[in-house]
């Protein structure tokens, strides 16, 4: 499998961004490995809160949340998806699956880092990806935070403008990925910040990875991942594992998934969610402050 991998000096003047990547290989699935960066914070003795995130955005956009979890006393891991942030990324469209995503994410986390007692934070495909690692796995994880997310099986209609973003990616002869985060958020975001979601991406052979999601996201029955994403949700739904449903108001793309997770989660039963207001899809970067301390609280009870 062939990968690029960013230059560090690409990330030298993102803005209040100060982890130090650790990084660790795992398999490539063709027999080469990958790098993959993870940063991390807080006590490293205490349980961990793992922080994925997604599509087309990296572990900077956690960067509101993961000192108030640190000083909380929670151990933050916030990996780079394969493809993304500071991680080696394949230049194919085909070398990135959906079971090559969970395998990988798989790999680092439990393979390399050894997580256990997990706290699952999951945002668009960090839900995706998080929520087949919890029901296939589910003694590592012992709670879970859903965010503007979903696990689609290829029975539900998506929204209009998913169909439009996805087109847009995968055609534009160049992506802006600065622009297309803020086109998730309510709030304005500074030009820093936006070169700073820019940065992993030096030009377009780096971007294999952001163009590739939205086609692997199942929106038919026959989809290679529908089987699987079934059998997690149904695994998921039975799990007394306690879920935290954070949802913003003004995300069109899953904001109808945080009804339907409240409903259908035995483990979201006798708990309040909270619905974090005035915050788009990109809820971390919009209201990131208030979503951590709804999570602090969560890890409180």
């Amino acid at each position: 499998m062939q990968s690029v991998r960013t230059p560090d000096d690409r990330f030298d003047d993102v803005p209040d961004f100060p982890y130090a990547p650790n990084y660790s290989e795992i398999p490539d699935a063709e027999g080469g490995t990958l790098r993959v960066a993870w940063v991390t914070d807080g006590p490293q003795d205490a349980d961990p809160v793992l922080m994925l995130h997604g599509e087309p955005s990296w572990s900077y956009l956690y960067r509101k949340m993961i000192p108030i979890l640190a000083d909380a006393g929670h151990r933050v891991v916030c990996p780079d998806l394969v493809g993304f942030g500071r991680s080696d990324k394949p230049t194919r469209i085909g070398d990135h699956t959906y079971a090559r995503h969970v395998e990988w994410m798989r790999a680092l986390l439990f393979d390399e880092i050894d997580l256990r007692n997990v706290t699952l934070v999951g945002q668009d495909w960090g839900g995706l990806i998080g929520l087949r690692l919890a029901a296939e796995h589910p003694d590592r994880f012992a709670r879970l935070v859903v965010a503007n997310t979903g696990l689609p099986n290829g029975e539900q209609p998506m929204a209009e403008i998913w169909w439009r973003f996805r087109e847009a990616i995968t055609t534009a002869p160049e992506i802006n990925v600065g622009w297309f985060v803020q086109g998730g958020c309510r709030q304005q975001i500074s030009d820093e910040v936006r070169a700073g979601y820019d940065a992993p991406f030096p030009s377009d052979e780096y971007c294999a990875g952001p163009r590739a999601m939205p086609g692997l996201v199942p929106t038919s029955p026959d989809d290679p991942a529908a089987e699987a994403n079934k059998a997690a949700w149904s695994k998921l739904a039975a799990s007394p594992t306690p879920m935290l449903v954070a949802f913003s108001d003004g995300d069109p793309i899953t904001g109808p998934m945080g009804a339907i997770f409240q409903r259908e989660m035995r483990g979201a039963q006798g708990i309040e969610h909270p619905v974090i207001r005035g915050a788009g899809h990109f809820l971390q970067e919009d209201a990131g402050e208030e979503l951590a301390g709804h999570i602090v609280e969560f890890l409180r009870r």
